[in-house]
């Protein structure tokens, strides 16, 4: 066998190659794939497998099975009270006509997801616009996401896609309108801080004079009883001292002499000049008088 003829075999066995693998192709189950064959759909139905195709003629477009996110950017929405809201959501939804979709979008997954995006935004301006602020914040967040789900499935069934859940990840104000309601809320707790404030000083002040009060009144009262026990006390003692002098006189006299003594006495350097013939010292000249 000469050069030519080996080489003849050689582009022989490529050519039978690339046909059968040109004939030749397989489906995955994460997938969905439309035969095309000068711009005409053949099939778009094949179940996952080996199938054939006619080599060189038919074109392959492979399209993703499993359920895919799209995240939209933030878009600001108008509320019924005319106020603007920034809404961030996402949509999960997958390829359930793959003949539609190649048909209504060129099988384009960015223009899928720019109608999707249209289609969720549109329902989302006619939910909002329904609604107001505290509502779309809390309240009836998930009947929105409900309806809206809905609404998407609906509209985006025209392109072959199934909207699977439609979230609403955040729903805020703009950032001036943030700030704006951020400072009356921190007046608002400002003037209720401060009326707290002068109530307490108030009653502080209140408590403090009725203590005073009480302080006062508890103060005279004691020292009226204890003046009403002292002057008692005095008239008992004074009482005793009497009786006491009236059954021995001498002997109080000689208490009272003895006491007057021990006074005028009680330091060594003490001077005392008295005339000796007084009766201050009678006791001492004659005791048993």
């Amino acid at each position: 066998m000469n050069q030519n003829k080996l080489i003849a075999l050689f582009g022989l066995i490529l050519v039978i190659v690339l046909t059968v693998a040109s004939t030749i192709y397989t489906v995955d189950e994460r997938e969905k794939v439309i035969v095309v064959r000068l711009g005409q759909v053949l099939r778009h139905d094949d179940a996952p497998g080996v199938h054939l195709k006619a080599p060189f003629l038919d074109n392959l477009r492979y399209f993703d099975n499993r359920i895919l996110t799209m995240d939209a950017d933030p878009q600001p929405f108008l509320t019924k009270e005319k106020k603007y809201v920034l809404v961030d959501s996402f949509v999960k939804w997958r390829i359930v006509d793959a003949l539609k979709y190649y048909l209504t979008v060129g099988g384009q997954e960015s223009e899928a997801r720019r109608r999707l995006e249209q289609v969720v935004n549109s329902g989302l301006r006619d939910e909002f616009g329904k609604r107001v602020v505290k509502s779309v914040v809390s309240e009836e967040r998930h009947k929105i996401m409900e309806i809206l789900t809905g609404y998407a499935n609906k509209e985006a069934g025209k392109f072959g896609i199934e909207v699977v859940d439609v979230r609403l990840q955040r729903v805020d104000l703009p950032e001036e309108v943030s700030q704006s309601v951020y400072q009356r809320m921190k007046a608002e707790r400002s003037r209720i801080a401060n009326e707290l404030r002068a109530q307490g000083a108030e009653t502080a002040e209140k408590i403090r004079a009725e203590a005073e009060r009480k302080r006062e009144v508890l103060l005279a009262e004691a020292y009226r009883k204890g003046e009403t026990l002292r002057g008692d006390g005095d008239a008992r003692a004074t009482s005793i001292y009497g009786s006491a002098a009236n059954r021995a006189p001498e002997f109080y006299s000689l208490y009272r002499s003895l006491n007057a003594y021990k006074e005028s006495f009680r330091k060594k350097d003490d001077i005392m000049i008295v005339d000796p013939s007084a009766d201050f010292f009678r006791y001492m000249k004659k005791p048993s008088r």
